[in-house]
């Protein structure tokens, strides 16, 4: 904990107890670890046992608060403290995972939510916080597109940008449709799409979350506040040659589909490395038939790009296409690219991050601002919805990894910020 979080002049900031806060922390910390967690990392995918188990501990958590919970038709969950109403002030993140993922990607944001509530409803009853809108803690569904392969699932279809019906026909690695994966948990498929009510009645959102890299760490700051995410999208590779016999089979008769994909994999990484911080990963592919003595038929592989504009990430796909057509020729094998997937550049709310800006000012505290190349909720939620996004130092810079981390003064830092943050806003 840093001078300027000692002796902060915010009167709501400076009630914060955070011996029995961060007790509160690890407490629900420890009960969210029981919880999808192997030895390799995090598996929390949507619409499971283990969503189900996170939903109840959601439920348990607002329900010691006091605070109602409700389910949307698209199985975004919240926990209101005060009767919803327009102009409510959102908080909160996701709880599922990404394969083998970590801790503090999503939950940080939900657990901080709930503890924020905490310090208000402390600094309500002593008289220094006058509340005037209600307040929302937010599970998100699906942020991670783990399951079904489109991230922020649950806010895109909250926010109309992906349509009903497709959604309902996503599968996973199983071929279980999203339609069917919900009504196995009990809820309705037809049901879901735009929230008209939930979008008006929001009138700001401040999600917290892990940084994933290490501005922070360069800047030596434990909490920055994020100026825009991004444009970032997925394309599905799909190459086809011909399957046969590893052994019997020469080299030069080969039409084999790993061959181009490979070089196409390759080139990802090279063509990225020349493009100004611009982002290349074939982070899942799959072989068929699979076989350790056949020649691969099809090798259907997954390209997340992301790049600092528009331009530039075109750029970058067009190029590693490039590759992929030339070295598909030349193996005799065929290709196909599809996008699956996009999202545009977001710019984060300017009266909100002039808020932050002032607050800390006041406060005589450090927070930079800084860009993402990551996709969260609230930059889906953006265009329809004033959102922001605060930063919490990970010292490894490290994200989507059982190594995730955080320091207990970094999140405390980030409790203060979100607790300013949203005292002057339900106020």
């Amino acid at each position: 904990m840093n001078e300027h979080q000692e002796t902060t002049t915010d009167p709501v900031a400076a009630e914060i107890d955070v011996t029995a806060l961060m007790e509160t922390f690890r407490t629900m910390w420890g009960e969210l670890n029981a919880i999808g967690v192997g030895e390799s990392g995090v598996r929390r995918f949507s619409w499971t046992e283990e969503d189900a188990a996170l939903r109840a501990w959601f439920t348990s958590q607002a329900e010691a608060r006091g605070m109602d919970v409700a389910t949307d038709v698209n199985g975004n969950i919240r926990a209101w403290w005060g009767e919803p109403a327009a102009g409510a002030v959102a908080t909160g993140s996701h709880l599922d995972s990404v394969p083998d993922g970590g801790l503090w990607d999503g939950p940080l944001g939900v657990v901080l939510g709930f503890l924020a509530v905490d310090a208000l409803a402390a600094a309500e009853r002593s008289g220094t916080l006058t509340r005037r809108r209600p307040l929302a803690v937010v599970d998100y569904m699906d942020e991670e597109g783990a399951r079904f392969g489109v991230a922020c699932l649950g806010s895109k279809l909250m926010s109309g940008a992906i349509d009903p019906e497709a959604a309902r026909g996503l599968t996973d690695a199983d071929g279980v449709t999203l339609a069917e994966a919900m009504r196995a948990a009990g809820a309705d498929p037809q049901a879901i799409g735009e929230d008209h009510e939930g979008l008006a009645r929001t009138g700001a959102q401040v999600e917290v979350h892990i940084e994933q890299g290490k501005n922070l760490v360069g800047l030596d700051a434990p909490v920055g506040v994020a100026t825009a995410i991004w444009p970032h999208g997925r394309w599905e590779f799909t190459f086809e040659g011909v399957a046969d016999h590893a052994g019997t089979c020469r080299m030069e008769d080969r039409r084999d589909a790993a061959v181009p994909f490979a070089s196409t994999l390759l080139a990802a990484r090279a063509v990225a490395e020349e493009m100004d911080g611009a982002r290349a990963t074939f982070g899942r592919f799959q072989v068929v038939p699979g076989g350790p003595n056949v020649v691969p038929a099809t090798v259907v592989a997954l390209l997340d790009a992301r790049a600092k504009d528009d331009w530039t990430l075109d750029e970058l796909v067009e190029r590693i296409s490039r590759v992929a057509r030339e070295t598909t020729t030349a193996n005799g094998v065929t290709l196909t690219v599809t996008r699956t997937s996009y999202a545009p550049v977001v710019d984060f709310d300017p009266d909100l991050r002039e808020m932050h800006a002032k607050l800390a000012a006041d406060a005589g505290e450090y927070l930079p601002e800084l860009p993402t190349q990551a996709g969260h909720d609230s930059g889906i939620l953006a265009a329809r919805v004033p959102t922001s996004m605060l930063f919490v130092r990970s010292p490894h810079g490290i994200s989507h990894s059982p190594l995730e981390d955080a320091a207990d003064d970094d999140v405390v830092a980030g409790l203060r910020v979100l607790v300013r943050a949203l005292a002057h806003l339900v106020s």
